[in-house]
């Protein structure tokens, strides 16, 4: 993890500054306003109280966690209204206020009534110096521990402060609170002002301002880091309008995918003697022999010219002409596409210094500005079967002119050129502003979290950066692994992103991936992105090197199944992990995935799992009223992953649906009882249930149906002693 040294924003005058010349003018204003104007003005949201006072005061105060933010707008103000409404958000009341500094401003705070968050908005009425922040908050919990993500890939740190990061702090029992920019993601900051007061705005690069311009930041206040987490991303993308994308939303997040980027076999190579076309179909080829189809291809930097001699081998400069150099493809991309039969998903850098679009399209820093070359590129990309654009380079060369508009227009330019053609964009090498900034795309789906070449010693900056990724809407990517490597394949599967494999052809291990994949290629997946536990949030603020244990869950309604995975960091032979913190609420089983050994367990009990090779993994189902507990399909890593278990109930019977890939003819599915329950198909078929008395564990091939799906159900025989029925309502997300 990252220490974020070098990236706090220096103290200057700009951030929490009290002007106190003007007290002299304050006071006069104060007396000619009307007796009404004396008073402050206060709502209340969910839990939380905002009062702002005339004197250019502001206080919100929370019952729980009894916290209390404060600042000072430094002026005073006039025109203090108060109003409820709705936004995409939710209902709110909203306290506004006018106040003049070099220009006049408005501003207001907003409380939401169904949770604890706060929008700030600050307005211009005419240009001015950028000398005001807001929130400045001079009032605020001390002493809390907190995590940035900074730099290049969003790395997190539990020790600096990023500027252009969300800063999130935390106490020791994990209550939180998040403080972001809600807009300007490319030139806000957050920053210590003098006196340690906590201030937001537009960086300090920026010296004016322009007519007409707002800009809003996000409080957001919850029980749980985990929960802030989600709470505050889901706030921002309702605010901004993004339609979160589902983790099958498109071929990168639903397939297995072949990457030729940096640590893949064939990133700037070829199978010897063999040219690049033939190698990749040769990669197709493999892949076709295991059964499994190829999802898609990834094509990185080397399938376009670069450089001024507009050479596809190399490998330092920037993009000459975004097409397949014709040394590769001589029948063209699309050419080579309809060949392969497989969508794309191609790389892009910036825009070399010698690239002809430099003249024909704007440029803003290296890379283009112009809707124009956005609707040209996505355009071509839609004709060669491209179904995901990756952005690469962003913390470095892909950049803009810092300034209050390029950035967006670089982004927005991509973003609405691509949506058009119906192709989503992924994000490489981003830093903390293209994770916020994807919050306003619906067409981002995906986001790299991680370095080139997923290894164990990537996993706890790639969880964390996760965490901000699924926060806000975007599937966090590994990038690739080798198909052979369980547990790296494990982590990557468990993440809900996508998932890339590099391997050599001939190399590729089909028995790992099924683990994964369907025979189909598509993915297995839980629910929501592999998430590290409140816990080691807490214990790595203050540098315990613990184990740290990740979750994530498929969730069905009343039942909710969890997926815990644990690894050492240190010299710990085991993981100690709390159930209830985890999230599970209800008796479970738990299941040691490669043991096959499991036990039942209640949200009360701490357990302690023996790690092998560094890591464990676990697999907790509910106990539902049967008595029951479903582990689903253990051939795959995500045993009771929707795309094999579209549906699971349990009214004291359970009742399942199974999914099928084409050609697929039996899964086997399997269960705790107490005792040797009976199955019967009301559509597909089944085989002979078999039950092991000293385990308590069953086994019970199914067979599709016509539509390729079965329908199970599953019960304990009338003779069978009563069992306590477990009461399992729906759990809300971690």
């Amino acid at each position: 993890m990252l220490d974020c040294n070098g990236y706090s924003e220096p103290e200057t005058p700009m951030f929490g500054r009290f002007r106190t010349p003007l007290l002299p003018l304050f006071a006069t204003l104060i007396l000619s306003l009307p007796a009404s104007a004396w008073a402050a003005e206060t709502i209340s949201g969910a839990g939380l109280t905002v009062t702002v006072d005339p004197s250019g005061s502001y206080d919100i105060v929370l019952a729980n966690p009894a916290w209390d933010f404060g600042g000072q707008i430094g002026y005073p103000l006039s025109n203090l209204t108060v109003a409820s409404g709705a936004d995409a958000v939710g209902s709110f009341s909203q306290i506004a206020f006018d106040f003049q500094s070099d220009v006049a401003h408005h501003g207001a705070i907003r409380s939401y009534w169904d949770h604890q968050a706060v929008l700030f908005t600050l307005s211009n009425s005419a240009a001015g110096s950028n000398a005001i922040s807001f929130p400045n908050l001079t009032r605020y919990p001390q002493g809390l521990s907190h995590i940035n993500f900074c730099g290049v890939f969003g790395m997190p740190s539990f020790y600096g402060f990023a500027p252009e990061s969300p800063w999130v702090f935390f106490d020791g029992t994990a209550n939180a609170f998040v403080l972001s920019p809600a807009t300007h993601f490319m030139v806000a900051s957050t920053a210590y002002g003098p006196n340690g007061a906590l201030a937001s705005g537009i960086s300090p690069q920026i010296a004016t301002l322009p007519a007409g311009f707002t800009h809003q930041v996000l409080l957001v206040v919850e029980n749980g880091i985990n929960q802030a987490f989600d709470t505050w991303g889901n706030t921002l993308t309702s605010l901004l309008g993004k339609t979160r994308p589902a983790n099958d939303a498109d071929t990168v997040l639903s397939q297995l995918g072949y990457w030729t980027d940096a640590g893949s076999t064939y990133y700037y190579s070829t199978l010897p003697s063999t040219s690049y076309t033939d190698t990749l179909m040769a990669v197709q080829a493999n892949f076709n022999s295991l059964g499994i189809p190829l999802g898609y291809l990834q094509l990185d930097s080397w399938f376009y010219p670069k450089g001024p001699s507009a050479e596809w081998q190399d490998t330092s400069d920037g993009i000459y002409e975004y097409m397949g150099a014709p040394a590769l493809f001589p029948n063209g991309l699309t050419g080579f596409q309809q060949t392969l039969g497989a969508p794309l998903a191609t790389h892009a850098r910036w825009i070399d210094a010698s690239s002809p679009y430099r003249q024909q399209y704007q440029v803003s820093g290296d890379v283009s500005i112009d809707p124009l070359y956005w609707n040209g590129v996505a355009r071509n990309l839609a004709a060669a079967g491209v179904a995901v654009y990756e952005q690469d380079w962003l913390s470095d060369k892909a950049q803009t002119n810092f300034d209050l508009s390029d950035g967006d227009a670089f982004l927005d330019g991509m973003a609405a050129a691509m949506a058009r053609e119906h192709i989503d964009i992924q994000y490489c090498m981003p830093t903390a502003r293209h994770f916020l900034q994807s919050a306003k795309y619906s067409n981002v789906t995906s986001i790299r979290a991680s370095q080139d070449r997923f290894a164990q010693a990537r996993w706890t900056n790639f969880l964390y950066a996760g965490r901000l990724a699924s926060a806000l809407g975007v599937w966090p990517f590994s990038d690739i692994l080798m198909s052979g490597e369980t547990a790296n394949l494990l982590v990557a599967t468990l993440s809900a992103g996508p998932v890339g494999i590099g391997d050599p052809v001939g190399s590729i291990d089909g028995a790992s991936l099924s683990r994964a994949v369907r025979a189909d290629g598509t993915i297995i997946k839980p629910d929501a992105t592999l998430t590290p536990l409140d816990v080691n949030y807490l214990g790595d603020a203050h540098s315990v090197n613990a184990p740290l244990v990740a979750a994530t869950y498929s969730d069905f309604g009343g039942l909710r199944a969890y997926y815990l995975f644990a690894y050492n960091r240190a010299s710990d032979a085991a993981a100690k992990i709390s159930l209830r913190d985890a999230g599970v609420k209800w008796p479970v089983y738990l299941y040691n995935y490669f043991e096959g050994t499991g036990q039942v367990e209640t949200p009360r009990d701490s357990v302690s799992a023996n790690f092998q090779n560094g890591w464990v993994y676990l697999v907790a189902v509910p106990i539902g009223p049967s008595g029951m507990a479903i582990l689903g399909d253990t051939g795959h890593f995500v045993t009771l992953g929707k795309k094999r278990v579209t549906a699971l109930e349990d009214d004291g019977t359970v009742s399942l649906t199974v999914a099928f890939a084409a050609g697929e003819k039996s899964r086997t599915l399997c269960g705790y009882s107490p005792n040797a329950p009976e199955a019967s198909a009301q559509s597909g078929a089944i085989g002979p249930l078999t039950y092991d008395s000293a385990t308590r564990l069953f086994s019970l091939p199914v067979m599709p149906g016509a539509g390729g799906t079965a329908t199970i159900r599953i019960s304990r025989p009338r003779a069978s002693s009563p069992v306590r029925q477990a009461r399992t309502p729906a759990e809300p997300a971690m």
